[in-house]
C-alpha cells in the first residue's frame, strides 16, 4: 500500500473510531469528585496538563462535582460515562472514608481501577492570630471541652477527619466528642481557617504551603512518621501524639471498559507519570510519588478500604 493511502486510512479509520486505542492520542475528560481549590482538583488538573505535554491527550476537559466525600461525583461518572474509553476520574484515601461512613448506592466496584499516582501527608495549621500557638494549646484546650475546638477539613471520613478522631483517643477525649466541621472542597476549608471560622484545619501540605510561607497560617503538626523534606514542622510523635496516617491518590477509568481500553490508559498514564511535566508538579506540590497499577492498584484499595475500616472502629468514627 502506498504511504499516502495507508494515511488516508489510518485518517478515515480514527474518524470513526475503529482505530485502537493505543494509536489515537485522546480528548479526554475528567471527573473531579470536589470543588475547586483541594487536592483532587490540583491534581486532576496536573494530571491533565502533564498527559497533554507527554503526548497522552490531545485535550482535557474538567468536570468538577463536589460532595459525600465525592460520593456525589463518582456517582455521576458512573452514570454519565459507561463504557467511554477516555473518561478518568480523581480519586483518593478520602473517597474510601466517606463510602465506610456514608455507605453511598454507588461505590468504587462500579468503576475501573487504573493507577495510584502520589502519596501525601496531612498537615494541621492555625489561623495566623489564633490564641493557640502549637498542638499542646490545642490538645489542652480539647481536654477542658472537646466541643470547643472546631476541626476544619474535608468530607467526613477524610484523612485529616480521622487524624482528628485519633489524635482525640489517644490524648483521652471520646473521639465521638470531636467537633468535627466538613467542607465541600479544599478552597472552602482554606477559607474558613483564613477566617478564623474553625480553630485548626488539616490538609495535605500542599494546600497550604504558600499560606503557612506567608505567615498567614501557623503549622503544628503533620501526620508523618518522619518531619516532611524541607518543612520544618514537627510530627504529631514527636510532640508525643501517636498518630501516622497518609493520603494517597489514583485514578479510575470509566465502568465498562474492555481489557484493551483498560491497558491504553494506564499506558498512558504510566508515561505522563515518567514525563518531566508531572514530575516537576510532584515536586512543586510535595507529593510523594506511589506509583501503582492495574491489578496491584486494585488490591491496593481492597486492602484500604479493611484498614481504614478498622482504625476508623477503633477511633469511634462508626
Amino acid at each position: 500500500m502506498r504511504r499516502d493511502t495507508f494515511l488516508k486510512s489510518l485518517a478515515a479509520m480514527a474518524a470513526v473510531g475503529s482505530l485502537p486505542v493505543s494509536a489515537q492520542t485522546a480528548a479526554l475528560k475528567m471527573m473531579i469528585p470536589a470543588n475547586p481549590g483541594g487536592g483532587w482538583d490540583t491534581t486532576g488538573r496536573a494530571l491533565g496538563k502533564a498527559m497533554q505535554d507527554a503526548g497522552a491527550a490531545s485535550s482535557v476537559s474538567y468536570d468538577n462535582k463536589g460532595g459525600a466525600a465525592g460520593a456525589i461525583g463518582l456517582a455521576q461518572f458512573v452514570n454519565a460515562s459507561k463504557g467511554d474509553p477516555n473518561a478518568l476520574m480523581v480519586m483518593g484515601a478520602v473517597m474510601l472514608g466517606g463510602i465506610i461512613t456514608g455507605k453511598p448506592p454507588v461505590g468504587l466496584d462500579k468503576v475501573t481501577p487504573l493507577a495510584r499516582l502520589t502519596s501525601e501527608y496531612n498537615v494541621f495549621v492555625l489561623p495566623a492570630n489564633s490564641p493557640f500557638k502549637t498542638m499542646k494549646d490545642v490538645i489542652e484546650q480539647l481536654k477542658k471541652d472537646p466541643g470547643s475546638v472546631k476541626w476544619g477539613g474535608g468530607s467526613r471520613g477524610s484523612t485529616e477527619h480521622i487524624a482528628a478522631a485519633m489524635i482525640a483517643r489517644e490524648v483521652g477525649v471520646d473521639p465521638a466528642k470531636i467537633n468535627y466541621v466538613a467542607f465541600r472542597g479544599g478552597g472552602e476549608a482554606t477559607a474558613a481557617i483564613l477566617g478564623g471560622n474553625v480553630t485548626i484545619g488539616g490538609s495535605g501540605y500542599s494546600e497550604f504551603a504558600e499560606y503557612i510561607a506567608a505567615g498567614k497560617m501557623r503549622a503544628v503538626g503533620v501526620t508523618s512518621s518522619a518531619r516532611l523534606k524541607g518543612v520544618n514542622v514537627p510530627t504529631l510523635k514527636e510532640q508525643g501524639i501517636n498518630v501516622d496516617i497518609g493520603n494517597w491518590r489514583g485514578v479510575y477509568g470509566a465502568p465498562g471498559i474492555t481489557a484493551e481500553q483498560r491497558k491504553a490508559l494506564i499506558d498512558a498514564l504510566s508515561k505522563t507519570f515518567k514525563h518531566k511535566a508531572w514530575q516537576d508538579a510532584m515536586e512543586k506540590n510535595g507529593w510523594t510519588p506511589a506509583w501503582l497499577a492495574g491489578d496491584e492498584f486494585s488490591n491496593f484499595v481492597d486492602s484500604e478500604f479493611a484498614s481504614l475500616r478498622a482504625t476508623m472502629a477503633k477511633s469511634g468514627m462508626i
